[in-house]
């Protein structure tokens, strides 16, 4: 056979068939999307054949069609299903999270195998699947199929992945049925965490539930010498944040830090970016302009993701506690969720707050203008804050979110905890004790102080950047073994080599 009609037969330019591929594998959520896109761009960036899977539905933003013809740094996107909304069968999986994993769980597996091997008969087999939680099949059928090495990005802290680690392997050391207010003592690298700042899944009433079931399925094959296929667990921060949780897993799990995965400025088309502005500029109603014309360190900018919903008599009391700030605010909230009395108590778009149903969240941050940031306190929004330099005022609302906001008060130091239910008075108090409070000018420095280690470690050199190179060069070697094994379609033990950067 001819290159010529190697290439025409395979789709592929030789640079392409001569690359390490690897797969990236996410569940359809919006804040498990972005982070898995924003390291497929670095892992492009780094020469790397990138292509992005998940279940393409109408609840997530601006993700863009197949593609097949990528060239140079950019990421390729086939999907597992494209969910369209008119298509009953399966559009009723989407509106409910809990229905959505039953589903993905369901359906997953067999597409996801197909996958691969569409992958393999078109010239480019999977080197390795990197999945994110709640997708824990992933790596069962990256080993069924002879991919050789695999990772997970665990997309939330270190502090709350050792959590769940120490939850798995003693459980007897967490709340029960019989004591439910059990602080947790010895979780490694953890001060004590009470009862109510743990996260949702190690909690009596939800361990067994079916989230909890597939966090269970997702962790159980870290550290498990067992599983050659998973040698690395990426994680969405930095060590200079999260030194001590750091240390005591890197003794039990493969812990990489490569974080924070932040949005870029550039379009996912041009070979950078992030996915919630890939097709078009939206900045959000003009957002981007609004802080424009906002003095510096004024702007209180309030958004509580994707999922979260507070009920009308808490939005209100957002609404009205913005309100009795006196000071310009930025509040992003989707219109399904925004009762008519929160837009009158704003001044019904005439006051000095605009609100608006999406924003470039990465940019406003790091928008001059902008102060505060009240937060959920997921674990995305926490990175890019401190990427930013923002101080916070945290109100947690479920998972991770409970341990996140004791972290950024009590070791980041960076902000306060909202007390729950949200009043006018106490949200106005936060704010003020944040913004302009003895203690602000501390939060800023601090928060200073973060954003400086943030950009250091993700710089050529940085902590988490070598952290990256080591996981590409990994790859490299998987990919380069398997091309010399004869056949190819050997196992690959690529559990050695790897080195976690501090």
């Amino acid at each position: 056979m001819s290159q010529q009609q190697s290439q025409e037969e395979t789709g592929m330019m030789p640079s392409q068939q001569q690359q390490p591929h690897v797969l990236l594998v996410s569940f359809p959520l919006q804040g498990h999307v972005n982070p898995l896109l924003r390291l497929g761009v670095r892992l492009a960036a780094e020469g790397l054949l990138v292509t992005f899977t998940t279940f393409r539905h109408a609840g997530l933003r601006a993700l863009p069609d197949d593609d097949d013809d990528a060239a140079g740094p950019r990421i390729r996107f086939e999907y597992l299903r494209d969910v369209s909304p008119s298509d009953d069968d399966d559009a009723r999986y989407y509106q409910d999270p809990s229905d959505m994993l039953r589903h993905v769980a369901d359906v997953g597996p067999a597409a996801l195998a197909g996958l691969i091997r569409r992958q393999a008969g078109a010239g480019r087999p999977v080197t390795c699947v990197v999945n994110n939680p709640f997708v824990p099949w992933a790596l069962d059928v990256a080993a069924g199929t002879g991919v050789p090495c695999g990772a997970m990005l665990w997309i939330q802290s270190c502090a709350v992945l050792s959590l769940y680690h120490h939850f798995y392997t003693s459980p007897e050391a967490f709340p029960s049925d019989a004591d439910p207010g059990a602080p947790v003592l010895d979780a490694p690298g953890l001060p004590t965490v009470a009862a109510d700042e743990l996260p949702l899944m190690v909690r009596p009433e939800y361990a067994r539930n079916l989230w909890g079931d597939m966090l269970r399925a997702q962790l159980g094959a870290v550290g498990n010498k067992k599983t050659k296929t998973l040698s690395w667990v990426l994680v969405n921060t930095f060590y200079g944040l999260e030194r001590s949780p750091i240390d005591a897993l890197r003794t039990h799990t493969p812990v990489a830090p490569v974080g924070p995965l932040l949005e870029h400025d550039q379009d996912l088309h041009d070979g950078g970016g992030d996915l919630a502005v890939a097709d078009d500029d939206d900045d959000g109603d003009g957002c981007m302009a609004w802080l424009d014309a906002q003095p510096p360190r004024s702007v209180v900018y309030v958004a509580f993701g994707s999922l979260v919903s507070i009920g009308r008599g808490e939005m209100v009391a957002v609404a009205e506690g913005l309100v009795a700030t006196g000071r310009p605010f930025l509040w992003v909230v989707r219109n399904e969720l925004l009762p008519e009395g929160a837009l009158a108590a704003c001044g019904g778009g005439k006051g000095k707050g605009k609100v608006v149903s999406w924003c470039p969240q990465g940019r406003v941050l790091g928008h001059g203008a902008v102060g505060c940031f009240v937060t959920h306190c997921g674990w995305n929004s926490i990175a890019e804050a401190l990427a930013a330099g923002v101080p916070m005022v945290g109100y947690p609302w479920w998972s991770d979110q409970f341990t996140n906001a004791k972290m950024l008060v009590e070791e980041y130091k960076v902000g306060v905890r909202l007390p729950a239910p949200v009043t006018r008075d106490g949200l106005r108090a936060c704010v003020d004790e944040v913004m302009s409070g003895p203690h602000a000018a501390a939060f800023r420095m601090r928060a200073a102080a973060w954003k400086g280690e943030a950009a250091a470690s993700v710089a050529d050199g940085g902590s988490s950047d070598r952290n990256l190179q080591a996981f590409v060069e990994d790859v490299r070697r998987c990919h380069e073994k398997r091309g010399s094994e004869e056949g190819g379609g050997r196992r690959i033990d690529s559990s050695g080599g790897i080195a976690i950067s501090t």
